[in-house]
């Protein structure tokens, strides 16, 4: 058996030890997002809880077809259940001894956490290309014409356009098979 299908098979089972092991393994990912996310400590492990208690439902009615590791799935998980928190909230403002709900502010939060996460994986996969290419994009997402690229790359304008077009189809094609892609097309 597998690492994930041990660990799958002792949530399940509530065996403490994979359990414990479990939450050692996880409980930093999930705090340094909380964390970075307007969180405390306490509401770490809320999600935390609230998360594990997901994922053994989901595990236990084999309602879930595992396509990543469970940590990642897991981690989904958590990030989702924030972002739900997130929202609900409601920041109460003191002005002049009038104490009101600002709603909006948590929209803006989590509008900012889904472009983070985003540009993260962007970024993530931009520094997986070669240089040639990332340079290319880098001329073409400054502005430049292909006109220009082609002088400063040395291409022929129709070159430089083909290594533009199959630069870019690399670059998609590599955020679309990252699970987090999947998690942000369901976000969004």
């Amino acid at each position: 058996m597998d690492k994930d299908q041990i660990m799958i098979t002792g949530i399940i089972n509530g065996d403490e030890r994979i359990l414990s092991n479990f939450y050692k393994e996880n409980i930093r990912y999930v705090q340094g997002y909380i964390l970075q996310n307007f969180g405390n400590a306490e509401d770490v492990e809320d999600i935390f809880q609230d998360a594990l208690v997901v994922l053994y439902q989901k595990l236990k009615s084999e309602m879930v077809e595992m396509r990543v590791p469970v940590t990642t799935y897991f981690y989904g998980i958590c990030k989702n259940l924030w972002k739900n928190r997130l929202r609900k909230k409601q920041r109460l403002v003191v002005d002049d001894k009038r104490v009101y709900f600002e709603e909006e502010s948590n929209d803006i939060i989590i509008h900012n956490i889904e472009n983070k996460e985003r540009e993260h994986l962007y970024r993530k996969h931009f520094q997986k290309l070669s240089s040639e290419n990332r340079k290319l994009l880098h001329l073409f997402f400054e502005g430049k014409s292909m006109k220009e690229i082609s002088k400063i790359t040395g291409y022929t304008v129709g070159y430089a356009r083909k290594k533009k077009f199959l630069a870019k189809k690399q670059l998609l094609k590599m955020i679309e098979q990252d699970p987090l892609y999947e998690e942000l097309k369901v976000v969004c």
